[in-house]
């Protein structure tokens, strides 16, 4: 089960609120279902946990500097800027042989209130998702490509989340 966890995002997920398989709509990748439909933020563990932090499936791969949250968005971005970075260096060769696995997934929905709003009458209605990010958290794998291309792919990803990451290869 705990090898389920990180699979190819398309497919399916674990999340902490049990089984789901993952909906894509506009390029964007959420649950299907939670538990509840407003969560709490919650604290990011400042500590590296030992789920998530070794290459599992890929050859390379971008690890978080510090712990925090990214959102779908970021994960998106940085998600096509790989994607981006692969089709303009090797053009037919990725879509042969290239690989890559999305090893994080905004499973938390984030609320917000539209403006001018007066205050009170509860929680406002979700607006997005976010993932909650530790330390040492594999975020993206490659394989398949050169690992010039790959760490340049790696540096343009690094710019989309707001956290720090770093270029990791298999050994």
């Amino acid at each position: 089960m705990l090898l389920r966890k990180y699979l190819l995002v398309t497919e399916s997920q674990v999340s902490k609120c049990g089984f789901h398989i993952v909906k894509k709509e506009r390029d964007v990748l959420y649950p299907k279902r939670t538990k509840y439909s407003k969560y709490r933020k919650g604290r990011c563990s400042r500590g590296c946990k030992p789920d998530g932090t070794q290459l599992g499936f890929g050859r390379y791969g971008t690890q978080s500097c510090r712990a925090g949250r990214l959102s779908y968005r970021a994960i998106e971005a940085a998600r096509r800027a790989i994607i981006g970075q692969f089709h303009r260096a090797m053009s037919g060769q990725f879509r042969r042989n290239g690989k890559i696995w999305v090893r994080v997934l905004a499973d938390l929905p984030i609320t917000g209130k539209p403006t001018e709003v007066r205050m009170g009458r509860g929680k406002g209605n979700p607006t997005g998702w976010i993932a909650r990010v530790s330390t040492g958290q594999i975020l993206f794998e490659m394989d398949g490509v050169s690992l010039s291309n790959a760490r340049q792919a790696a540096t343009l990803a690094a710019h989309k989340p707001c956290s720090s990451t770093k270029f990791v290869q298999w050994s």
